[in-house]
């Protein structure tokens, strides 16, 4: 059964730092592009960063120098590093795996991905 379970998650003050992880199975998570998306509340879903099958990374503005997406495709893990937080980073954090055709390049568009996680909270007080 193909799972993405979102962790790392919490409550931090501004400026601080967050690890996510995004756990993968049921499918070879390396063959795909993987990416991760936000949305806070009343605000519409986000592209924040994703990573190819190849390992090409891509950042929305508002996060790039701050944040930082790996993955571990011994371990079927994607994680994303968040640096700096701001209060304006608060929203649940999902992550979900790209269509197959589409995973030779890291896209931040939602209709590019088939499945996802459940999400994960991130909240940053000021």
């Amino acid at each position: 059964q193909l799972q993405l379970v979102e962790s790392g998650g919490g409550l931090v003050q501004s400026g601080g730092s967050l690890r996510l992880s995004c756990a993968a199975s049921g499918f070879t998570s390396g063959d795909y592009a993987i990416g991760w998306f936000r949305q806070a509340p009343g605000k519409e879903r986000e592209g924040v960063s994703s990573i190819s099958r190849h390992g090409v990374v891509n950042y929305a503005n508002s996060v790039k120098g701050r944040f930082t997406i790996s993955r571990d495709n011994a371990k079927s893990t994607i994680s994303l590093q968040m640096n700096s937080l701001k209060p304006e980073d608060t929203a649940v954090y999902y992550c979900a795996r790209a269509r197959e055709s589409l995973s030779w390049y890291a896209s931040l568009t939602q209709n590019d991905y088939d499945y996802w996680g459940q999400g994960t909270q991130v909240t940053v007080s000021s």
